[in-house]
């Protein structure tokens, strides 16, 4: 029986064996967390979300309503997955074939935010705190710090940490609004500057 006192669960939630759930994180209405996952602490489960067996989820991932994160996917910290986002883990999918031995793996760096409705097909990297617009379609890995938008995801740009759109100079430099960090676009890749 799981510890109850490290985390949270609702009544309703379904939580089998074998997972590993870390301290401070809640688990809300109608959500089911299959065999062996590892959840880290102080992540927050929305209702009607579906975490299949050996997901991981680092730190503080905040998953919202009806998500169905699916065997092959790990979130690292800080994640943000919007409500009724998707992901996939079989790239031709058939009823009558069974491709469980199949499943691509799909890897959500540290910090990134994936917008309400959007699709990720699996297979694909989404890089450190990339921004993902809601309804976006990712059939392609997204590099650091990119804002990608449309069907087929399209990069429209890039993003502070702090989920504000960069606005680079002539000499490749940008500064976040709200944080005042400086990032540097160079070789068609961004960072940002300790």
């Amino acid at each position: 029986m799981p510890d109850e006192k490290k985390y949270f669960a609702h009544a309703t939630a379904v939580i089998d064996e074998g997972c590993e759930i870390g301290v401070g994180t809640k688990i809300w209405h109608f959500s089911h967390i299959m065999p062996n996952c590892k959840i880290g602490e102080q992540c927050n489960i929305g209702q009607n979300v579906v975490i299949s067996s050996e997901v991981i989820l680092g730190k503080n991932v905040k998953v919202q309503n009806n998500v169905s994160i699916y065997t092959g996917v790990i979130c690292e910290n800080d994640v943000f997955l919007g409500p009724s986002m998707v992901f996939t883990n079989v790239t031709n999918p058939r009823s009558a074939v069974n491709r469980k031995n199949q499943y691509a793996k799909t890897l959500v760096k540290e910090g990134a935010s994936i917008g309400a409705n959007a699709t990720i097909v699996c297979g694909h990297d989404i890089g450190r705190y990339a921004f993902i617009g809601a309804g976006a379609v990712v059939t392609k890995d997204v590099p650091d710090y990119a804002l990608v938008i449309g069907n087929p995801a399209k990069q429209s740009g890039w993003m502070s940490e702090y989920g504000h759109k960069l606005n680079f100079n002539k000499t490749g430099e940008a500064f976040c609004d709200e944080s005042g960090e400086k990032y540097i676009l160079k070789d068609g890749l961004v960072r940002k500057l300790q």
